[in-house]
């Protein structure tokens, strides 16, 4: 018997009982479509969040405080013009201090409650590369006389002016009424629940007049010359700092800096790590459905076991026997890991606990492989029980 001829039998084979190999395939679809699919959702959010890092640029650094309670009162306002120092940091570019809060707007009968009410000032869109679409920035004079302007994200748009130009609309935030002079440019990162566009910026004054009080900042974004000099720009600002914001009580440093390529980084191992947690936890389906075979083909070896009888008795050898019952296996896995695959592919068209998955295409070909190994290693018992069979007992099996 040749090898065309054996693929057919085992091709009848499946067919005979069209239910059981459906049922067998599905466990095997569900756990290739699991992998993929889980995979693919922690390669999205690790490249949403990388394009949110890399969206604020090479050349810029964050400083935030390491706690509240350290001597001098965390991050202030004093401190970040004490950065924007030509003679002590000569390669830092621009200085923006950073307050942060939630807030609900208002206008007219419809509010949103916006994710992200930053307060800042002016340089704070070049550094953190944040364009403008429509409309202006708010400028340094605004930011000095506490002007209640404010630039919104296209969210926030969306939701407060559904068919009205923003621009020049007044809304209302922590009961001040602030004044529309722009809409930010969409971003096209968002991290899982949370939306890059559903943002406001207003003048640091103003927020902190009418939201966060007058307490410490949120954050320092320093941009520097340029990427080269980030490592030279850490630098100055540490020595600054250094003399601002005294050690804390237990020996360590009041206040952290971090750089986009640091962030970056951080962000890359944590994802690496998420990804594969996910991958492993979907792989155990995948080992439930190589169990699922060798449970559906021992079944099958017991149902066929005349059959079985006569074509050992008919002169089929050992290894036709045991490579039938092993192609076998292996199709169902094959058809169901490819019919995985096909499901995964169309299931990452759609967002997953708000990440768009994105699918590499070594999770495909890995998860396909492990498929097809899994039917050769789970329907090796039941083949090798088939193929040691010997043609006696088979024959007087009821």
């Amino acid at each position: 018997m040749n090898f065309v001829e054996i693929i057919r039998f085992a091709l009848r084979g499946v067919g005979a009982n069209k239910l059981r190999s459906a049922l067998t395939m599905l466990g095997i679809l569900i756990g290739v479509a699991a992998v993929i699919l889980l995979v693919a959702v922690g390669n999205g959010s690790a490249k949403a969040v990388s394009d949110r890092i890399e969206a604020l640029g090479t050349n810029t650094l964050t400083v935030m405080s390491s706690t509240r309670s350290a001597a001098g009162g965390g991050l202030t306002v004093d401190v970040a013009e004490a950065l924007d120092d030509p003679a002590l940091a000569p390669d830092v570019k621009s200085v923006s201090p950073v307050v942060s809060a939630q807030s609900t707007l208002t206008y007219g009968s419809t509010s949103h409650d916006v994710g992200s009410f930053i307060g800042t000032t002016p340089s704070y869109f070049t550094a953190s590369n944040t364009p403008v679409e429509s409309g202006a920035t708010f400028g340094a004079e605004d930011d000095s006389q506490g002007r209640r302007v404010v630039v919104i994200g296209q969210t926030v748009a969306e939701e407060l002016f559904a068919d009205t130009d923003p621009i020049g609309e007044q809304v209302t935030a922590g009961g001040a009424l602030f004044t529309v002079i722009g809409v930010l440019a969409e971003e096209s990162a968002s991290i899982g629940a949370s939306d890059a566009n559903d943002v406001a910026i207003a003048p640091i004054t103003a927020v902190r007049q009418t939201l966060t009080g007058y307490g410490s900042l949120s954050s320092i974004l320093v941009e520097a010359e340029s990427s080269d000099e980030v490592g030279t720009v850490e630098s100055e600002i540490s020595t600054i700092l250094d003399q601002r914001m005294p050690t804390t009580s237990s020996g360590t440093t009041a206040y952290r800096i971090r750089s986009a390529e640091q962030l970056l980084e951080t962000q890359t191992e944590t994802a690496d790590t998420f990804t594969t947690l996910l991958g492993a936890v979907a792989a155990i389906s995948l080992l439930v459905g190589g169990i699922g075979i060798t449970n559906i083909m021992l079944v099958t070896v017991t149902e066929r076991t005349r059959e079985i009888g006569i074509r050992k008795a008919l002169g089929a050898p050992h290894r036709v026997i045991l490579t039938q019952f092993l192609i076998e296996a292996t199709l169902l896995s094959f058809l169901g890991g490819g019919l995985g695959v096909a499901a995964a592919l169309i299931g990452s068209n759609f967002t997953i606990a708000g990440v768009t998955p994105v699918v590499v295409p070594s999770s495909v070909v890995l998860a396909l492989g492990v498929s097809v190994v899994i039917g050769l290693f789970f329907g090796g018992l039941p083949a090798a029980r088939a193929a040691r069979l010997r043609p006696i007992d088979a024959l007087r099996y009821e």
